[in-house]
C-alpha cells in the first residue's frame, strides 16, 4: 500500500495505491474511516478484477468527498463497470472517473451511459480501450443528449464505427458542455468524419478534438477542412494518420486562412507531400492563431521544407513545429538553418530522420549561434558527423 504525503490530510488530498488486491477489504474499511479527509484516491494498474470494483462501488456510496477516482487498468470487466456505474446513480460528489482499459464491453458501457443521465456532478470520463463498440457507443451518444455536466470525454481505441460518429454527431448537436473529446482508433471511416464535421458548424463549446487513426480519408479531411471555416471554438485539431493526402492537406491549408482560433493542428502521417506542404506554409503566413504545427512524416521533400522554411522568416506566433521523417536533405536544414536566424518565436524544432547530412548539420550549427530562443532541437538520425553544441544554456539538443 502505498500513501503520498502521508501527512497531508490536511490539505485533504490522499494518493493510495497497494499491490496486494488481498487486502481490498481492509483498504475499504480504512477508506470509509478517512471519509472526511479522503478526496483522491488512485488505484491504477492493480489487477483488481470485477469483484474488487464492486466493492469499491460500495465505497463510492458511501464516501461524500471524494472528487477523483483512478482505476486505470484493472480488468473490472463488465459485471465491475455495472457496479460503478450503480454507485454513480448516488454518488453527488465525484468530478473525475477514470476507468481506461478495464475491459468494460458494451454491457458496462451502457451501464455507464444511463449513469450520465442521472448523475450531474461527474465532469472528467475515461473511457479508453475498453471495447465497447458500437453499442456502448451508442448509448453513450444517447446520454451526452441528455448530460448537461460532462466536459471531458475519452472514448480511445474502442472500436466505435461510423454509425457511432454520427450518433456523436447528433449527440454534440445538442451537448453544450463538453470541451474535450477523444475518439482516436475508431475507425470511424468518412461517413463518421464528416458527420462530425457538421457537428462543428453547430457545435461552439467543444475545444479539443482527436481524431487519430480513423480512416478519414479526403472525403473526411475535406469536409472538416470546411467546418473550421464555420468553427471559432475549437483550438486543437488531431487528424494523424488519416490518409488525406496533398488535396486533404490543402483543404485545411485553405481553411487556415479564415479560422482565427486553432491554436494546434497535427496532421502527422497524411502523406501529404510537397504540394501539402507549401499550401501548410502559405497559410502560415496570414494566420497568426497556430502555435503547435506537426507535420511528421509526409513526404515533404525538399520543396515543402524550403517553403515552410520560407514562412518561419514571416511568422510570430509558431512555438512548436515538427519536421521529422519528410526527407528535406541537406539543401532543407540549410534554408531551415537561415530562418532560425530571424525567427526568434520558435522553441521546439524536430528534424529527426531528414538525411541533413554533414552541411546540413554545419548550417544548423552556425544559426544557433545567432538564435536564442529555441528550446528543443532533435537532430538524430541525420548522419550529420559532429556533435552539435550551442551556448545557449536553455537548449536541449537530442542527436
Amino acid at each position: 500500500m502505498k500513501w503520498s504525503n502521508p501527512t497531508n490530510l490536511l490539505q485533504h488530498f490522499i494518493d493510495l495505491r497497494y499491490e496486494m488486491n488481498k487486502e481490498l477489504e481492509i483498504i475499504s474499511s480504512i477508506i470509509t474511516t478517512l471519509n472526511k479527509a479522503l478526496t483522491s484516491l488512485d488505484l491504477c494498474s492493480n489487477e483488481l478484477g470485477s469483484e474488487e470494483g464492486k466493492i469499491l462501488a460500495d465505497v463510492l456510496c458511501k464516501v461524500t468527498l471524494l472528487t477523483s477516482l483512478d482505476l486505470y487498468d484493472n480488468n473490472l470487466g463488465s459485471e465491475g463497470g455495472k457496479a460503478l456505474a450503480d454507485a454513480l446513480c448516488k454518488n453527488s460528489t465525484l468530478t473525475s472517473l477514470n476507468l481506461g482499459c478495464n475491459n468494460l464491453e458494451s454491457e458496462g458501457g451502457k451501464a455507464l451511459a444511463e449513469a450520465l443521465c442521472n448523475n450531474f456532478t461527474l465532469t472528467s470520463l475515461n473511457l479508453n480501450s475498453n471495447k465497447l463498440g458500437s453499442e456502448g457507443g451508442n448509448a453513450l451518444a444517447n446520454a451526452l443528449c441528455k448530460n448537461s455536466t460532462l466536459i471531458s470525454l475519452n472514448l480511445y481505441y474502442n472500436n466505435l464505427g461510423s454509425e457511432v460518429g454520427k450518433a456523436l454527431s447528433d449527440a454534440l448537436c445538442k451537448n453544450f458542455m463538453l470541451t474535450f473529446l477523444d475518439l482516436a482508433f475508431n475507425n470511424l471511416g468518412s461517413e463518421g468524419g464528416k458527420a462530425l464535421a457538421d457537428a462543428l458548424c453547430k457545435n461552439f463549446t467543444l475545444k479539443d478534438l482527436n481524431l487519430r487513426n480513423n480512416n478519414l480519408g479526403l472525403e473526411g479531411g475535406k469536409a472538416l477542412a470546411d467546418a473550421l471555416y464555420k468553427n471559432s471554438t475549437l483550438t486543437s485539431l488531431n487528424l494523424n494518420s488519416n490518409k488525406l493526402g496533398s488535396e486533404g492537406g490543402n483543404a485545411l491549408a485553405n481553411a487556415l486562412y479564415k479560422n482565427s482560433t486553432l491554436i494546434s493542428l497535427n496532421l502527422e502521417n497524411n502523406n501529404l507531400g510537397s504540394e501539402g506542404g507549401k499550401a501548410l506554409a502559405d497559410a502560415l503566413y496570414t494566420n497568426s492563431t497556430p502555435t503547435s504545427l506537426n507535420l511528421e512524416n509526409n513526404n515533404l521533400g525538399l520543396e515543402g521544407g524550403n517553403s515552410l522554411a520560407d514562412a518561419l522568416y514571416n511568422n510570430s506566433t509558431l512555438t512548436s513545429l515538427n519536421l521529422e521523417n519528410n526527407n528535406l536533405g541537406s539543401e532543407g536544414g540549410k534554408t531551415l538553418a537561415d530562418a532560425l536566424c530571424k525567427n526568434f518565436t520558435l522553441k521546439d524544432l524536430n528534424l529527426r530522420n531528414n538525411n541533413l547530412g554533414l552541411e546540413g548539420g554545419k548550417a544548423l550549427a552556425n544559426a544557433l549561434c545567432k538564435n536564442s530562443t529555441l528550446t528543443s532541437l532533435n537532430i538524430s538520425w541525420n548522419n550529420i558527423g559532429f556533435k552539435l553544441e550551442s551556448n545557449n544554456p536553455n537548449l536541449k539538443i537530442l542527436q
